[in-house]
């Protein structure tokens, strides 16, 4: 059985946005999601999008997605892949989509002469860890993600005045 992995078109827009308010629920972070269908539809599908998502299908049914932008490494010279969310519903896990999304990517990254694909993990994400070792991911130790956001993120701005 062939089990597609396509480009996400406008129409996907409430698949998307309920993929992602169900992988928000299983990371534990359901209050964190203030998105919307209409705010992903327009980063995804509006005039200059800067963010991709590609959508696995079994059986004609939307039932995961990859969602990844592109970054760059000084140290390489070369853009990268950034994977912001990959996430397979529960009932299609173990068929090789959440495989095939990266594998997807990978080609891309190929493709394009990328210098790599990265994305990051919880830590407590144990099942998460042991698929993305398997298909030959280096965990970066060392290396702690920074984020600045809300009110920090406004602190932050106003020095720049």
């Amino acid at each position: 059985m062939n089990h597609p992995i396509r480009a996400a078109r406008p129409s996907d827009a409430g698949l998307i946005f309920d993929l992602v308010r169900e992988l928000a629920a299983y990371e534990r972070l359901s209050d964190a999601v203030d998105a919307t269908q209409a705010t992903l539809a327009d980063a995804l599908f509006g005039e200059a999008p800067r963010v991709f998502c590609d959508i696995a299908e079994w059986e004609g049914e939307g039932v995961g997605f990859a969602l990844w932008f592109y970054n760059f490494s000084t140290f390489r010279g070369r853009h990268g892949i950034y994977l912001e969310d990959l996430y397979v519903r529960p009932a299609r896990r173990g068929h090789g989509l959440g495989k095939l999304l990266l594998a997807n990517l990978a080609k891309r990254c190929i493709a394009e002469e990328l210098a790599r694909l990265e994305w990051s993990v919880l830590d407590w994400n144990e099942p998460s860890i042991d698929f993305y070792k398997a298909q030959g991911a280096e965990l970066m130790d060392g290396w702690t993600t920074c984020r600045v956001t809300g009110e920090a993120l406004w602190r932050l701005a106003d020095h720049a005045r």
